[in-house]
């Protein structure tokens, strides 16, 4: 499985980005997808998971409210909807794969769980 991501960029508090995640190889409507990211000097966090089901979805408390992930398993693509953007969410955002993510269960937060990676893409915001 290969992932690319793409839509970072530089933009003002209040702005808004969408992410996107497309990827190669593998049945891409049975995987999980999340979104990390990690800021300088800081650890990876989570950020957002959309399962397998559309109606599956979490996100980091940091982010509620104003991220919106979805999935277009025609495109192979996931999506995040990145509004009211502030300087605290500037980060490298990465997305990634969970494979072993069964029908039933929740999507999972824990970054160990996700088995392929994409090569990130930056979002800056400026105060």
């Amino acid at each position: 499985v290969q992932l690319q991501a793409s839509g970072g960029g530089l933009v003002e508090a209040g702005g808004s980005l969408r992410l996107s995640c497309s990827a190669s190889g593998g049945q891409f409507s049975r995987f999980g997808i999340a979104w990390f990211r990690q800021a300088p000097g800081k650890e990876r966090e989570f950020v957002s998971a959309v399962g397998r089901t559309a109606d599956n979805i979490a996100y980091a408390d940091s982010v509620k409210g104003r991220f919106t992930i979805s999935r277009d398993n025609g495109k192979k693509t996931v999506y995040l909807q990145m509004n009211n953007l502030k300087p605290e969410d500037t980060a490298v955002y990465r997305c990634a794969v969970d494979t072993r993510l069964i029908l039933s269960a929740n999507v999972r937060r824990q970054s160990s769980n996700y088995d392929y990676w994409g090569q990130g893409t930056l979002v800056t915001v400026s105060s």
